[in-house]
């Protein structure tokens, strides 16, 4: 007799907009739908969800949900996050969307769940361990093992924003002087070629600039890739990954910029890593939230089969 195909509702809650889609288990989209997300009103927004994953007419496995912030996943409710209203702190999610739409609900990390994208469907498909890092807007970073998030003690594993990889480096938004998101994100980029008054939009302008020539921003930029590559090789040297996949604008749309990490990677780490250094741009496009909200869902609820 033939298996039945199974399915997952997949959430991603951004502070711009909220989505809605329906997955199967080959992590197809089948049916997505995008509403402005409610920022003042979480109540409402998970009425919305609900009425979206019950119009699909479809039996889910669960609902995976994805949330940018830092997170009490037991819990499912959100403890910080940036572009929410303060009614969405300490708002049982996962419980309220579980309950409208009458199925298990599990709540993870944005970059968690783009790492755990990569992991299911994406650069890290059939590897054991997987290190995930978006250099976009900020830094956010997500490690996979066998398949499951690695959370840490406190849900906190793997939050690598406020690292340290350059002393008396510089600062920003409360973070550590000489933090990874202050050298090596978009915002830090583009924040410091425009104190050494370069006119520059984003990190693709900086980048544009460097390639020009323009020496402010040729440093600018070997400083945002060298101090990212002190920290993928720290991570190579704690986890041993398979493979590390980095997305995010910064190095989605900078020529040369993984590439040139790599072999920054190779140059630093011990001698007996070299040959096992791998990493590659992510593969997945702007639907690997969908896709790791849904590849959570299949997780837990596979876990509570054989529990």
């Amino acid at each position: 007799m033939e298996e039945k195909k199974k399915y997952a509702a997949a959430v991603d809650i951004g502070g711009t907009n909220t989505r809605v889609a329906l997955v199967d288990e080959d992590y197809n989209i089948l049916k997505r739908v995008q509403f402005a997300t409610m920022t003042d009103d979480p109540m409402e927004n998970c009425r919305k969800i609900a009425s979206f994953i019950l119009s699909y007419e479809t039996p889910v496995e669960g609902i995976g949900i994805s949330v940018p912030g830092v997170l009490d996943t037991e819990d499912g409710r959100i403890l910080m996050a940036n572009n929410f209203g303060n009614e969405w702190l300490d708002f049982p999610l996962t419980k309220t969307i579980s309950e409208l739409a009458e199925v298990p609900a599990w709540l993870a990390n944005d970059a968690n769940l783009a790492a755990l994208a990569e992991a299911a469907a994406g650069e890290g498909k059939d590897k054991r361990i997987v290190q995930f890092l978006t250099i976009s807007t900020g830094i956010g970073a997500g490690l996979i093992v066998d398949k499951e998030i690695y959370e840490g003690a406190h849900g906190l594993g793997n939050e690598v924003s406020n690292v340290i990889v350059w002393l008396d480096g510089p600062s920003q938004n409360g973070l550590a002087a000489g933090a990874i998101e202050a050298i090596s994100s978009g915002t830090a980029i583009t924040k410091r070629a425009n104190e050494a008054g370069l006119k520059a939009a984003h990190a693709g302008e900086v980048n544009e600039l460097a390639v020009e020539g323009n020496e402010e921003a040729k440093q600018i930029m070997e400083e945002a890739k060298e101090y990212l590559a002190n920290l993928i090789a720290s991570l190579y040297a704690i986890s041993d990954p398979d493979i590390v996949i980095l997305g995010g604008s910064v190095a989605m749309k900078t020529p040369g910029f993984v590439e040139e990490v790599e072999q920054r990677v190779k140059d630093k780490v011990f001698y007996v890593l070299k040959p096992f250094i791998k990493i590659h741009r992510s593969t997945l496009s702007e639907d690997s939230g969908l896709i790791g909200a849904a590849a959570l869902a299949f997780t837990k609820k596979d876990k509570m089969n054989h529990a």
